[in-house]
């Protein structure tokens, strides 16, 4: 391995979360040198020092090899998780080593289930750090594999070409050199426009920002103990869900469109079946509310079955109502939508609706070649052919996707907990959605569960967030190293 390059990579990764230490800092001074000054101080000269460390004695960064590229991957994200935790440990409270190890890994992977019973007990200064990781992480997480990938691996390829070939009929692409300017950019102007319409729906501007930071990132921590529903405001909700749902799409299409000032680019069957299913699955929820769930009102069922539907596909997990004792339809359709989630080439977790529909359409590929054994037939999506190698990738990633729900779901349930809480949990993990269903649902918190579960949801966060693969080459290196 080479030393060196990795380390140098894994200490730009922590000067990024240095930086946003800093200024966490500048707004425990803003608002009058808070609670969290000096934990977030200590926390940033540690990582500082740390992050900076290898600068010193490597002058000419070498190039790194792809295994050497997922390892630098792989150690970067586990070492931001630990130096995350400093400023929640240092500041104690609800933050026990465990839980602030759960809350640092949850905010890094965009996930947003938390530990806190109490969230705005924090001083604002960690309120601001606690969303700061989401936005380290949701743009993290391409963004660093595309810059620390060598530029011939199939894996950098594959994120550089955005997928936009297949999502676009003007099949826009973009120069490696170009991706990352394009996923910051839409990132940074996503933030901006729901910072300004959350302000100007009449949220507070302190928590518009991080309300912002945790839609573009999808992920979904909030300053409030009951997250947006503390706002009692219908506008501010209506905002919350278009932004939740802007950000699902894939990045590369919000640019086209942009670019173009059409929204000719969303004009394709992945865009057209995301859609479609938040209005399908929305209309479901709602009927269950209403026959089972207690609601008189269509228009206050809808609002709330679309506004969870769209969080939880989002995986941003704001909770505009408490949906613990929804009826078992509608928390079906929460469950669903958890393995659902958004668009690729967003910040989105779960399987996504491009995966979800090429497996749909091969489906109904081989049930045609039964039928009509000599015939010759591909999958087509949006005017264009996948062959075989790209279906079986597709399923094998669904396979994989759900045996890790499997085993964890498994795991969760020997050390103690009980089966709703661990299929639950376990779900909400791996699609980084954050909230669940029934005990863990949208208002509730993860401090009730046990040890091993929190430990247990947290590796599934890493999982999901870096869709299994590389963390699989890791540890398959580690073992053959071994053997």
């Amino acid at each position: 391995m080479n030393v060196k390059a990795i380390s140098v990579n894994i200490g730009k990764a922590l000067l990024v979360s240095a930086l946003f230490m800093a200024l966490s800092v500048g707004v425990s001074l803003i608002y009058g040198r808070d609670s969290g000054f000096v934990p977030l101080l200590v926390s940033f000269v540690v990582t500082l020092i740390v992050g900076g460390f290898p600068f010193i004695f490597v002058d000419n960064v070498p190039s790194l090899s792809m295994k050497d590229g997922f390892v630098t991957i792989v150690l970067a994200w586990i070492l931001s998780f630990i130096f995350g935790m400093l400023p929640y440990v240092l500041w104690g409270g609800e933050f026990t080593l465990v839980n602030a190890w759960f809350e640092s890994v949850s905010g890094y992977t965009t996930t947003g289930s938390t530990i806190l019973n109490n969230i705005e007990a924090l001083p604002k200064s960690l309120l601001f750090w606690r969303s700061s990781t989401h936005y380290i992480g949701g743009l993290g997480v391409v963004v660093f594999l595309l810059l620390v990938m060598p530029d011939a691996s199939p894996y950098r390829l594959r994120l550089t070409n955005m997928e936009l070939s297949a999502l676009s009929k003007d099949g826009y692409r973009y120069k490696s050199t170009k991706v990352v300017w394009v996923i910051t950019m839409v990132y940074i102007g996503l933030t901006v426009t729901s910072c300004l319409a959350l302000w100007g729906a009449g949220m507070p501007f302190f928590d518009a920002v991080n309300h912002a930071f945790s839609i573009a990132a999808t992920g979904g921590f909030s300053t409030k103990n009951i997250s947006i529903a503390a706002f009692d405001s219908d506008l501010i909700n209506l905002v919350a869900m278009i932004f939740m749902a802007v950000a699902a799409i894939h990045f590369g299409l919000l640019y086209a469109v942009v670019a173009t000032r059409s929204f000719k680019p969303l004009n394709n069957p992945v865009v057209k079946y995301y859609f479609c299913s938040i209005l399908v699955l929305s209309l479901i929820a709602s009927f269950s509310l209403i026959k089972d769930g207690g609601y008189d009102s269509w228009g206050k069922a809808l609002m709330d079955s679309a506004f969870n539907v769209v969080s939880y596909m989002s995986t941003t997990g704001f909770a505009n109502c408490d949906n613990s004792q929804w009826p078992w339809l509608a928390s079906i359709v929460l469950i669903f939508v958890s393995f659902h989630c958004g668009c690729s080439g967003s910040t989105t977790g779960g399987i996504k609706v491009d995966r979800l529909l090429i497996a749909f359409k091969a489906i109904g590929n081989e049930v045609r070649r039964r039928l009509h054994p000599s015939s010759v037939s591909q999958v087509r999506l949006g005017g264009h052919n996948f062959p075989d190698s790209t279906i079986g990738a597709v399923m094998m990633f669904i396979v994989m996707y759900v045996l890790v729900i499997f085993a964890s779901v498994l795991l969760v349930m020997i050390f103690g907990t009980d089966a709703t809480e661990a299929v639950s949990g376990v779900i909400a993990s791996v699609g980084s959605v954050g909230p669940g269903i029934g005990e863990l649902g949208s208002m509730d918190n993860y401090s009730s569960q046990l040890i091993s579960a929190k430990i247990i949801y947290t590796f599934d966060m890493f999982l999901g967030r870096l869709e299994i693969y590389p963390v699989l080459v890791v540890l398959s290196m580690m073992f053959k190293s071994e053997g």
